[in-house]
């Protein structure tokens, strides 16, 4: 159970385990190959990444040097770059003497791009601080192709003649490269022109409005251009940089994952998140690297680990199993392994239920839902205009089909994941329209007039216009509410919040607003629930979900003295990019081979996003392949440790306020 304590009384995010100052978890590591800090959440990991750099610029200013800096782009730097501005502002710190190198730029690339990692650094640090506009260097993509070798020998002298890098700071992308140094590339690499990645540019697709407009080349620091900084520091926040982050830092030293070449740096240091770090192995059975503290949780986690990596049921695993497998201090303390298997096994069969919202005139002692009230009000929290039928679809028709009245808040427009050529059939639909029935709304036209002019007349790199996003948020909000009808709520009970955060045109967003979190009490308060369904889907790429999450938990927080919040549960679901481990999971909804074709087909409601949508990270699959998959893995996995063979489930994990 995720308690208030955990998620909101502590500022910094940290989680039990973690030190009260935020800094890192320790533990005896026998696995890990690169020394790695693991943080509560990215703001922390951040904070001490900055005071680290702006530490070794002050020893450089005492001493009368210039302080080389290798620097990154994308969303995991940006916390660091934020602090660091704070840091000028509020403590003093110049950049003065900071002499700066970036480890890549797109090719083909304007430097005043939207996409331009010039404009990204500008935007992010160095129009923020007093660097001088010399000291700064980034790629160039604006060279000639026959010019761009040269080019980059020259940059690589330029950081040789600086008197080297003092530190480098990393991102990494998914298929583990750095810089943009790809799968393959050799550790004896210098700066160069790179073909990129399919995978990666998937990724970045999201800021070019799809693959076909991402550029196919990009010039790059080479691997040995990183190694030779004599500090190097790497971050990765998200569930969805696990696996390569295991691979980098447990794994061997290969071409295929160039993030693992750091194990050959003396001086590198992986900073990530609990999210990325969800499977080194001091996360994922803990019990192997260092004593553990065997509460309810940990022998849980334990169990289903052991029970799914041999491959047995749990009513099998025998005392030999456990004493092979570094687990006998849980039988020391809770004795054979009959009675922990019987007692684990009991508590997984207790979450699965078909009644989510509590089952009427029943003993609901061993349930994971109060039967009381019989019919309840629900409040599901949609971050995006689709996600309550992706992820929890299953259970939505649940609550519909026994009664209960169901609301859904829709977050945020969505409207930036709608494609261009979606929004302009739909503008051209209502002018022509308008014109056939001689419908007399000229303001109304104009809008749809101009959004089609200028999506006629569109660059790749161009922001949508006001009237642009009006429409595409109103061909998500009309997908919305067919989903609602086909679920069987009336539209009324279809919520359209606009949370201000979303609305910058952009896949970056504003930061949490107080406005934000005033239209989420607003919703709450008016419904009463006793239910409420929030996105904890902290993998998703673009950050809305986890704004999103806040924005809810900080909500409920506020409005917990109320007497109606006395009765209220709340309830987080993931599904579309990732699912809760087996051991946290404390209510899973089973669903039949039927209710997994309604749920898709309640998906397809969302046209729009049907059939190469734009934003969908390095994942090609459309959302109703990824959350079967996800919700028919979750029944196998519960049908593995030895329970009921389902079609599919969708899980849940109670937030206790």
């Amino acid at each position: 159970m995720i308690t208030e304590s955990q998620l909101l009384d502590n500022p910094d995010g940290q989680l039990p385990g973690f030190p009260s100052a935020g800094g890192p978890l320790q533990a005896a590591i026998t696995y890990e190959k690169i020394p790695t800090h693991i943080y509560a959440d990215a703001k922390a990991a951040s904070r001490a990444v900055a005071q680290e750099i702006a530490d070794l610029i002050r020893k450089k200013q005492s001493e009368g040097k210039p302080c080389i800096l290798g620097l990154a782009t994308g969303s995991s730097p940006k916390t660091v770059y934020a602090e660091l501005i704070r840091m000028h502002r509020e403590e003093g710190l110049s950049f003065h003497n900071v002499v700066s190198f970036n480890l890549d730029e797109y090719y083909p690339m304007e430097p005043n791009s939207l996409q331009s990692y010039w404009r990204f650094m500008r935007e992010q640090l160095f129009d923020h601080v007093d660097i001088p506009q010399g000291n700064y260097h980034v790629p160039d993509g604006t060279l000639p192709a026959d010019q761009v070798a040269e080019f980059s020998k020259k940059y690589d002298a330029a950081i040789e003649a600086a008197g080297g890098l003092d530190f480098q700071l990393l991102g990494i992308g998914g298929n583990g490269h750095i810089g943009f140094n790809e799968p393959g590339s050799l550790i004896n690499s210098h700066t160069r022109l790179m073909m990129l990645d399919n995978s990666t540019r998937a990724a970045a697709s999201t800021d070019f409005g799809g693959l076909p407009k991402t550029p196919r080349k990009a010039i790059t620091m080479g691997v040995a251009s990183i190694l030779s900084a004599r500090r190097v520091v790497l971050l990765a926040w998200g569930e969805r940089k696990a696996p390569v982050i295991r691979g980098a830092v447990e794994g061997t030293v290969t071409e295929l994952n160039p993030a693992s070449y750091l194990q050959t740096h003396p001086n590198a240091l992986f900073v990530i998140d609990e999210a990325a770090a969800s499977e080194l192995t001091r996360m994922k059975a803990p019990w192997l690297v260092d004593s553990v503290v065997w509460d309810n949780n940990m022998k849980k986690k334990a169990v289903t680990y052991l029970s799914l990596a041999l491959g047995k049921p749990i009513l099998k695993l025998t005392d030999r199993d456990y004493n092979d497998n570094g687990m006998s201090d849980l039988l020391a303390q809770y004795g054979q392994s009959y009675d922990i298997n019987i007692d684990v096994f009991n508590q997984l069969q207790h979450t699965i239920t078909g009644w989510p919202g509590g089952k009427p005139n029943a003993d609901d002692t061993n349930r994971p839902e109060r039967a009381l009230p019989a019919h309840k009000r629900c409040l599901i929290f949609s971050p995006h205009p689709d996600d309550d039928i992706i992820s929890m679809g299953g259970t939505f028709q649940r609550l519909r089909d026994q009664g209960h009245d169901v609301h859904v808040g829709y977050q945020t427009s969505g409207n930036i994941a709608v494609a261009d050529d979606e929004a302009l059939r739909f503008a051209d639909y209502v002018v022509d329209f308008n014109s056939k029935f001689s419908i007399d709304s000229p303001e109304a036209t104009r809008i749809f007039q101009d959004a089609a002019a200028f999506l006629r007349e569109k660059k790749d790199s161009e922001m949508d216009s006001l009237e642009v996003r009006y429409i595409k948020g109103l061909i998500r909000m009309g997908e919305a509410k067919a989903t609602c009808r086909f679920v069987g709520i009336p539209v009324e009970n279809a919520h359209f919040m606009n949370m201000p955060f979303y609305e910058t045109g952009k896949v970056a967003k504003k930061p949490l607003s107080e406005e934000d979190i005033k239209i989420t009490m607003e919703l709450i308060e008016e419904i009463k629930p006793h239910q409420i369904y929030a996105a904890g889907d902290l993998a998703d790429p673009h950050g809305t979900h986890k704004v999103c999450l806040d924005a809810v938990l900080e909500a409920v927080r506020r409005l917990k003295h109320k007497d109606f919040m006395k009765d209220c549960w709340v309830w987080l679901y993931r599904g579309a990019w990732a699912e809760w481990d087996i051991h946290e999971i404390e209510m899973a909804v089973p669903m039949s081979p039927d209710q997994v074709m309604k749920k898709r087909l309640g998906i397809f409601k969302h046209q729009s996003q049907k059939d190469g949508v734009v934003y969908q990270g390095t994942d090609s699959r459309e959302f109703w392949q990824r959350a079967e998959e996800r919700n028919q893995g979750t029944a196998g996995l519960y049908n593995r440790l030895g329970l009921a063979e389902y079609e599919a489930m969708e899980a849940f994990v109670r937030w206790k306020f």
